[in-house]
C-alpha cells in the first residue's frame, strides 16, 4: 500500500508563484511514475506534469511547459510542482498519483493518489 500527501496548495495572484509537495510513503518500489494531474468540476482530471522516478525523465501538458517544472527529491520520496507564472485558468484541485508504469499520463492507470489540493489563481 502507498500513501500521498499532498501540501502547498493556497490562493495567489496571477503571475504569482507555488510550490506543491507530495510525499510517498509505503511500499513504492523502484520504477515508478510520479504525476500530477488537476481537475476543475465537471471536467475530467489532465495531467499537468509526469517524472519517472528512476530515470528522472519528465513530461509536460502543453498548457503549463515552461512555467511550471516537476522534480523529485529520492531520499524524501517527495515529488514537487514549481508552477510559476501562474493564471487564472490554473485554478483547479491539484492531485499527485503514483503509476507502476513508466511514464504514464493517462489517469486511469494510476495506482494510487493523494486527496488533492486546492489552487487558486485570481485575476
Amino acid at each position: 500500500q502507498v500513501r500521498l500527501v499532498e501540501s502547498g496548495g493556497g490562493l495567489v495572484q496571477a503571475g504569482g508563484s507555488l510550490r506543491l509537495s507530495c510525499a510517498a510513503s509505503g511500499r513504492t518500489f523502484s520504477s515508478y511514475t510520479m504525476g500530477w494531474f488537476r481537475q476543475t468540476p465537471g471536467k475530467e482530471r489532465d495531467i499537468v506534469a509526469a517524472i519517472s522516478w528512476s530515470d528522472g525523465r519528465t513530461y509536460y501538458a502543453d498548457s503549463v511547459k515552461g512555467r511550471f517544472t516537476i522534480s523529485r527529491d529520492n531520499a524524501l520520496n517527495t515529488v514537487y510542482l514549481q508552477m510559476n507564472s501562474l493564471k487564472p485558468e490554473d485554478t483547479a484541485v491539484y492531485y499527485c498519483a503514483l503509476c507502476y508504469q513508466e511514464m504514464e499520463i493517462n489517469y486511469l492507470r494510476y495506482d494510487y493518489w493523494g486527496q488533492g489540493t486546492q489552487v487558486t489563481v485570481s485575476s
